[in-house]
């Protein structure tokens, strides 16, 4: 059986459309969201597959409630801070290195802000048995709303709160949430700006950003996420301006 290591190095680069008209889409893995008992609640994205560029990105809410997104992208506008930067005290473009350390253990380091993020993933008989019954379910299975909210109250029943798969966006997409696996946090530390975040904890409720709710526990997930197109024209556009070869051509005519 695969490792969480190699099924996430698994996903490789590239640019694609949507599984259904008229979205974007993003697919790759990440900690849904972490929280620690200091009040700090830290989450990771990495999406190399989109309609645009790879990208990886780094979230932190502080104790007082204020959301930042660091995004190791090319452009903000194709990253996370498309869909939640609205939500956001602060959005910034940073280097975001990962490491996988061992089978499920995995480094995350940003050099500014600076972060030392270690996190390790446990197997959890439960999902050992739902996560292929998951995987194993084609797209079609998430259209109907009544199976949207199934899987939102298995996550329930998994400890990760009021969680809502679909939704509308802080930047105003409605989107849709698909984790096809999923790995509970076993232990974590971090380190930002020289502050220990503290030991991961279980929420009573669940953090939010922008009204969106984020799993109440530690949560690692592999899959995909599409948002329905709100502006075809400027779709289209940013679909343009991040074509490598509109880029080479740029460079051959500058």
């Amino acid at each position: 059986m695969p490792s969480i290591a190699a099924r996430t190095q698994a996903i490789v680069e590239e640019r694609g459309e949507a599984p259904w008209p008229g979205h974007e889409y993003v697919r790759g893995w990440g900690v849904f969201g972490l929280p620690f008992d200091s009040g700090h609640v830290l989450a990771l994205r990495v999406f190399p597959q989109n309609p645009f560029a790879p990208y990886r990105t780094v979230w932190h809410r502080d104790p007082g409630g204020a959301w930042s997104i660091y995004a190791d992208a090319p452009r903000l506008d194709i990253a996370c801070p498309r869909y939640y930067g609205a939500a956001c005290d602060r959005v910034a473009q940073a280097r975001i290195q990962l490491a996988w350390t061992a089978p499920g253990s995995l480094r995350v380091t940003v050099e500014e802000p600076a972060l030392e993020w270690a996190v390790s993933v446990a197997r959890s008989p439960i999902l050992g048995v739902l996560n292929p019954l998951s995987a194993a379910l084609p797209l079609a299975t998430w259209r109907p709303r009544l199976l949207v909210r199934a899987r939102e109250r298995l996550a329930r029943a998994l400890g990760m709160g009021r969680l809502e798969l679909s939704g509308t966006m802080p930047s105003g997409h409605d989107g849709l949430l698909m984790p096809q696996r999923m790995y509970l946090v076993d232990q974590s530390e971090a380190r930002l700006d020289g502050t220990e975040l503290g030991r991961p904890t279980r929420l009573a409720d669940n953090p939010t950003i922008g009204g969106v709710p984020l799993p109440a526990r530690g949560v690692l997930a592999v899959g995909q996420a599409v948002w329905r197109i709100r502006d075809p024209e400027e779709y289209a556009r940013l679909r343009h301006d991040t074509d490598p070869q509109t880029a080479a051509r740029r460079e051959i005519t500058s």
